[in-house]
């Protein structure tokens, strides 16, 4: 643990925005002069259906300026000082990381591998680091890529070291072109680096040719007989020990461990959310790590120092009880110009999350995060000793049936540390854990792990999580921790937003949603104003929508619902301008242009209206029992060097990503 004394090991810097607030403010009362004018209109004409459908939607206007007021009122940074933890510390926690994937043809296995490989190489003790990858496909393609990656990473690993690599994802990093000013030694490891790289690219993309084909993919190795009849939703569980660090060395390649947990078609799974459980519950019984890192299977660890920046706000001892967890923004490193899709979000993770921090403590989002893992099993700020909650009775009922995982809990939830073990001699147990049935009649999923009953598993854990009084930290260094393929524009991101859609309105009108648990819960005030304002989102194009079509039926019907001209009403022109204004400060503040400002102004209407609908009709199916939410898989790009560009229904954004793979000669 870090000691007291000296230097802060972060920095908590608020971020004065005068002129932002007074618009906010302005905006906000000039959406209530607009609900005033409808008042008088009432008084003076009487009720009329148009002016009521008007005054609802604004209404409803006025209300969301105020929750997005709310959201940006007070925002923070937090600067951090890695290199001050590291002479303060004696000796860094334990971190387990987990990558999750899903299907092999839309989550390809050279993207799967690049994250990893960049996982395996941060600036982290290798012995204090475990890797665990969760293949819910059951792909055998992907357990063969892994290990063909483990054989790169045990040169990759120390070449990033000994040469201090900014960017270990390696299809990024030889997508340039070798330096001229280093040594000759280094020029001679880059190049060598660079022809195993393209080796293991080939192998790699010659296995998924091979697997397509039905041909004999199984003979490439002899684990195979392990995924033999299994289907991606019908297998049993999967456990292997790719790599053992078994002599402990903190310069060497950290365990590397894939997992695919059991899956049986009678037996719900709950998506990723079902994962990531099955992944706390296999490392709780090899590693268990006190501190929990997820990712996407796309995003790359871009700034290899990103356990310890994470490390300095979870480890200072000035803090009473600690975050519960620490989230790094969502970044795209090939993003178009101007963000002609309007799905990057930029404004959203560097000005909005900083808003949140300022309160309780940012969204989870899914990805880029690290838990605490006694958090993850339900421990809230003000327990000491779980001895005043559980008996034993208790303990099996919340985590299930496995002694030897039990114990494992209770020993993290005692804050105890665990001895190094060795890996291979915990299979039998977390093959036990990894089952289907496992979590039946159990805590996971509602009192312990990832919380089921939504989609959106990771807002709905995070907001779990600050109910029991909690706070986060959101950390946007430089340069950014993570990094993944710009979404692509066209149904992708529409079929993604019909997600999250659907599982925010799943939430907001279940018993777990933030005004229902108002009374028994510790969300503070602000912090429930600002999870409301997320899942309000699902529901948002109803007004927009709404309001949109008055112009077109007040034309239709010869009658109008704005003021007339000769009215002496000048806060409806303002409202426009100043609430277009406001919004075009937030572009240029983080480094965009008009052009972008447009086209996100234009995007999202497409993108709510389009998405939110379907979503909105998805759960009252739902609810009528005639279907069940989905949980759909976003298509991740993967590399080639195929020379249609021409072709007409080439999408901009994918075309660019392979680009970073095609400046290497590869070839599918």
């Amino acid at each position: 643990m870090a000691e007291s004394n000296g230097l802060p090991l972060y920095q908590k810097v608020g971020v004065e925005r005068p002129l932002k607030r007074f618009l906010d403010v302005v905006i906000f009362f000039l959406h209530v002069s607009l609900l005033c004018y409808r008042l008088l209109l009432f008084r003076r004409h009487g009720f009329s259906s148009l002016f009521a459908i008007a005054f609802l939607c604004e209404l409803w206007f006025t209300f969301y300026w105020a929750l997005i007021t709310n959201l940006n009122w007070s925002p923070i940074h937090y600067i951090t000082y890695p290199q001050r933890l590291l002479q303060r510390v004696s000796e860094v926690p334990p971190v387990d990381v987990f990558v999750t994937t899903a299907d092999p043809e839309l989550e390809p296995p050279i993207i799967l591998i690049n994250t990893v490989l960049s996982v395996l190489a941060v600036e982290y003790p290798a012995n204090k680091l475990a890797c665990y990858v969760s293949d819910d496909g059951c792909s055998s393609l992907a357990f063969y890529s892994l290990c063909e990656a483990l054989k790169f990473a045990q040169i990759w690993v120390p070449f990033c070291k000994k040469y201090k690599v900014q960017i270990r994802a390696p299809f990024r990093y030889f997508s340039g072109d070798l330096a001229s000013h280093g040594s000759t030694e280094f020029q001679y490891e880059w190049r060598r680096m660079k022809d195993e790289y393209e080796e293991l690219h080939r192998r790699i993309e010659d296995a998924a040719a091979a697997a397509a084909k039905n041909s004999s993919f199984s003979n490439l190795i002899g684990e195979f007989p392990n995924f033999a009849n299994s289907k991606p939703n019908n297998h049993p569980p999967i456990v292997k020990v790719i790599w053992e660090n078994k002599e402990g060395l903190w310069d060497g390649v950290p365990h590397l461990i894939y997992v695919s947990r059991e899956k049986k078609p009678q037996i719900p799974h709950h998506y990723k959310a079902g994962a990531m459980n099955v992944l706390t519950r296999v490392s709780g019984l090899m590693t268990n790590a006190p501190y929990m890192l997820n990712l996407d299977c796309d995003m790359f660890v871009n700034n290899p120092e990103v356990v310890l920046q994470a490390m300095c706000l979870l480890l200072d001892p000035k803090i009473d009880k600690g975050f519960a967890f620490v989230q790094f923004p969502q970044c795209f490193y090939n993003g178009l110009k101007d963000d002609p899709a309007g799905n990057q979000a930029i404004v959203v993770m560097q000005l909005t999350f900083c808003g949140m921090a300022g309160v309780q403590g940012s969204f989870y989002i899914g990805t880029g995060c690290i838990h605490r893992r006694k958090v993850i099993y339900g421990q809230s700020p003000d327990e000491a000793n779980i001895n005043e909650k559980y008996d034993e009775v208790e303990l099996y009922k919340t985590f299930g049936n496995s002694k030897e995982f039990v114990t494992s809990a209770t020993r993290t939830l005692r804050s105890f540390a665990d001895d190094p073990n060795c890996l291979s001699n915990s299979i039998e147990a977390t093959n036990e854990v990894a089952t289907a049935d496992y979590e039946h009649n159990s805590g996971w999923g509602s009192k312990v792990g990832w919380q089921y009953g939504s989609v959106v598993e990771d807002m709905l854990t995070g907001m779990g999580i600050h109910k029991k009084g909690w706070k986060s930290a959101y950390i946007t260094p430089t340069p950014p921790a993570f990094l993944g393929c710009a979404p692509m524009g066209g149904p992708v991101p529409l079929g993604h937003m019909k997600r999250v859609m659907t599982g925010l309105l799943e939430t907001l009108i279940s018993r777990e949603s933030p005004i229902v648990t108002a009374l028994c819960d510790k969300l503070q005030f602000r912090q429930r104003l600002i999870y409301l304002w997320g899942y309000l989102v699902s529901i948002r194009a109803i007004p927009d929508i709404c309001y949109a079509t008055l112009p077109a039926f007040c034309l239709i019907s010869n009658s109008h619902f704005l003021p007339k001209v000769q009215e002496p009403v000048l806060f409806i022109p303002l409202l426009f301008v100043i609430n277009n204004l406001r919004q075009l400060l937030d572009f240029f503040e983080t480094g965009q242009s008009v052009r972008a400002w447009w086209n996100g102004q234009t995007m999202e209407r497409i993108l709510v209206m389009s998405s939110s609908l379907p979503g909105m009709v998805a759960v009252i199916l739902k609810i009528l029992g005639l279907s069940e939410t989905v949980f759909e898989i976003t298509k991740k790009e993967s590399s080639s060097s195929s020379d249609d560009k021409e072709s007409s229904d080439r999408d901009l954004a994918s075309w660019e990503h392979r680009q970073a793979f095609k400046s290497l000669g590869w070839r599918r």
